[in-house]
């Protein structure tokens, strides 16, 4: 199987919570793509959005407002010989979100299962069921078909990870609360659970999937998990937005990637 190597494990920022406080108190302000443009200059790698169906935060003009921004962002960074920055959009395996997503055309969809009335998500799929298998095939089918890279959020149950090949998907996207919640315990037990995602990852990539993780990592339980093996993304957004509050959206970035270096 394809054995996939990345010098470094990208960062993607989740922007949802600056959606979150523009409307609170409605208007415009905070600036989405404002607050993006200064993520991706600090040197994050990509943007991630997760657009639910209430529109609590990122709304369908979000999605489309970022789309165009992140064009003409790139189209700069090709004239000067630098690698685009990616846009990742997740969201439940619906007709809603296919349809939107087959809009936007991002470079990769992130399909995450999601319970009516969840604050966040908290679990991955469950391929072994087969209503949920069904769902997801013949919308990976149709990302597939339109050139989209898709990554399916799953648990360390890497037994599974058979039925994501089986479906088509690229790779997967680890569901790290547990980590993170082991971890705020202590970092032994932070240790301890790493152990699984270190199989998983492994198991995950010897079947040609690639891996990106994501759920409550900031930079106090990165030092262990960007050690990862054969981590190619993390998507992060709350512990970094808030932590941003206190240092600073540029500064905050710089010791993510930082962290982030630690794992090559």
């Amino acid at each position: 199987m394809k054995s996939f190597f990345f010098p470094m494990t990208q960062l993607s920022v989740n922007v949802n919570k600056i959606a979150t406080l523009r409307n609170s108190r409605g208007g415009s302000i905070p600036s989405v793509i404002q607050i993006s443009e200064i993520i991706l200059n600090t040197g994050a790698h990509g943007i991630t959005i997760h657009p639910r169906e209430d529109e609590r935060h990122i709304t369908k003009q979000d999605v489309f407002e970022l789309q165009n921004f992140l064009k003409s962002y790139n189209e700069k960074l090709a004239k000067n010989g630098f690698p685009k920055k990616e846009f990742n959009i997740e969201g439940e395996p619906s007709e809603r979100f296919l349809d939107l997503v087959l809009a936007a055309k991002p470079d990769q969809v992130t399909l995450v299962p999601v319970k009516p009335g969840e604050i966040t998500s908290d679990h991955g799929f469950d391929l072994k069921n087969k209503t949920v298998f069904q769902t997801l095939e013949p919308m990976v089918k149709k990302l597939t078909q339109a050139g989209i890279r898709i990554s399916l959020f799953m648990e360390t149950d890497f037994l599974q990870y058979p039925l994501v090949k089986e479906l088509g998907a690229q790779r997967i996207e680890l569901y790290t609360g547990p980590f993170a919640n082991a971890y705020d315990r202590s970092p032994e037990e932070g240790k301890f659970s790493f152990k699984s995602y270190e199989t998983a990852a492994t198991e995950a990539n010897k079947l040609g999937l690639a891996v990106n993780a994501g759920h409550d990592l900031d930079t106090n339980n990165l030092k262990i998990f960007a050690k990862l093996p054969h981590l190619a993304e993390v998507s992060i957004g709350h512990r970094l937005v808030s932590q941003s509050l206190i240092d600073g959206m540029e500064t905050t970035i710089q010791n993510y990637l930082k962290v982030l270096s630690q794992g090559i």
